[in-house]
């Protein structure tokens, strides 16, 4: 991690490259949403029901019993890795989002390894909240997974062309659904208890005969890289950094209380369905749809699964809108051979960055195809990474040179990132082997690319740019 920037805020560019587009700087996004705005669209990426529907119901099958104190425990991660965003967030205000505050805070090569790192999770993930449409509108088509997620990633493309304004307003209607969505499903678990507040503590699992067996903490370790997935969203707070109104107070505001927020309607609904389940077949079985049909009529049923299949539409949306500044500003800050740059840091008629919103959006639809598994765990694997090396920068956060920078501080600082180092490292160790491996191929990879290309042009590649007024 040598090779360090030589200013701790900086937006330095080559001469003969600094402008592909004819004008006096760099291309920035402009500050269009303010406080609210950006807590829906950031709520909205976190996509507390879709997550809820989609994602919770694979833990279920592993976990049973023990899946909302799993959930529980990586919310309380959490929590340490919100302080370590919004400090760095507000430090460094930029679209460029994690790998921003990394390598100017770490090194350019740690930097380059966490853009990777979020590249993969912001790659894969739409598509695997995607391919869950097609459960939840079965009550009026059945349409397989993969052409679901398909469209529903062609559609949310299109929609991530539009101006975010406008988008933020759409994703918080679909939101306010999804919510409710979440609420009754908390209300009909509530209903129908089976059993006490004991058993989220005491897991148990039915395995393939029906049969219970406990669950054991060695799982439960397990299944936090999913756990810090289904919370992760919270971040895409400091992705629109560049685009909130006053980001040094806003950033922070709105990664806290989004993270609260998501966490109670997604944690909630769990504890009523562990509580609420008839029996543990159908917990393991993770069947939400049916048992709120059980709990209620087909027509509840059917009400929660389309709000469902919106929430998932939304999520898609706004995680099109987040990925398309990762790639614009990856491009501004030169990552990419100079024709791959100027291309994706077009921007269009709406003030999107079009060519990276295609770029992300169609292999999103691609990837649909890909076992469903594997994109699970190499996203658990990415994530968990790269909450690590955020809070290797988050210890570094308050060094001569960029201390006395102005941003929202966190609590209990050192302690705090380091306790989360401590925690994210014996979380990687307890992964299996084959995503570990596909994931450190990948990193490989990219840091074969670093060594070859962009450190050899240091002078002209991977230069970190800030807004004007996010310097000073």
């Amino acid at each position: 991690m040598t090779d360090m920037l030589s200013q701790p805020v900086t937006s330095r560019t080559a001469p003969a490259e600094a402008d592909p587009h004819g004008q006096d700087g760099p291309r920035t996004l402009k500050r269009s949403i303010g406080v609210v705005g950006g807590t829906l669209l950031t709520l909205s990426c976190v996509t507390p029901a879709s997550t809820l529907f989609v994602v919770v119901p694979d833990l279920f099958g592993d976990l049973g019993t023990a899946t909302a104190l799993t959930i529980a425990i990586g919310s309380l991660l959490c929590i340490a890795v919100a302080f370590c965003y919004s400090e760095l967030g507000t430090m460094i205000p930029s679209a460029g989002g994690e790998y921003a505050m990394v390598t100017t805070l770490t090194g350019r090569l740690a930097g380059w390894l966490v853009f990777v790192l979020s590249l993969l999770v912001v790659m894969i993930v739409p598509p695997v909240i995607a391919m869950g449409t097609a459960d939840y509108l079965a009550p009026l088509v059945h349409i397989p997974a993969e052409a679901a997620g398909a469209g529903v990633m062609v559609l949310a493309t299109l929609a991530g062309l539009l101006d975010l304004r406008a988008n933020a307003w759409i994703t918080g209607v679909f939101l306010v659904l999804e919510v409710i969505a979440a609420a009754v499903v908390a209300v009909l678990g509530f209903a129908h208890t089976e059993r006490g507040a004991g058993s989220l503590i005491h897991g148990v699992v039915a395995n393939d005969s029906g049969a219970s067996r406990p669950v054991t903490a060695m799982l439960v370790v397990s299944g936090l890289a999913i756990a810090l997935f289904i919370t992760q969203g919270f971040s895409t707070a400091v992705y629109l950094s560049e685009e909130l109104e006053n980001p040094r107070r806003n950033v922070a505001r709105t990664v806290l209380a989004t993270l609260a927020i998501s966490t109670a309607v997604i944690l909630v609904p769990v504890v009523a369905i562990t509580m609420g389940a008839p029996d543990l077949a159908a917990l393991t079985s993770g069947d939400i749809s049916g048992m709120v049909t059980a709990w209620s009529n087909s027509a509840v049923g059917t009400f929660v699964s389309l709000c469902v299949a919106l929430a998932i539409i939304n999520a898609g949306i706004v995680m099109v809108i987040q990925n398309s500044r990762v790639l614009f500003a990856s491009a501004r800050d030169k990552a990419w051979p100079e024709p791959v740059n100027n291309a994706l840091a077009r921007l269009g008629r709406f003030g999107s960055p079009w060519v990276a919103t295609l770029v992300v959006g169609v292999p999103g639809a691609a990837l649909c195809f890909v076992n469903l598994d594997t994109l699970y765990g190499v996203t658990g694997v990415s994530v968990t990474g790269m909450y690590l090396l955020v809070a290797v920068a988050a210890l570094a956060a308050r060094r001569t040179g960029h201390k006395d920078l102005p941003a929202w501080r966190m609590p209990l600082w050192p302690a705090t990132p380091v306790a989360l180092i401590v925690v994210l490292v014996y979380i990687l160790s307890q992964q299996e082997a084959t995503y570990l491996l596909w994931t450190g191929g990948i990193m490989a990879a990219a840091t074969l690319y670093w060594a070859l290309y962009l450190r050899p042009r240091r002078v002209s590649r991977w230069l970190i740019t800030l807004p004007e007024d996010a310097r000073t």
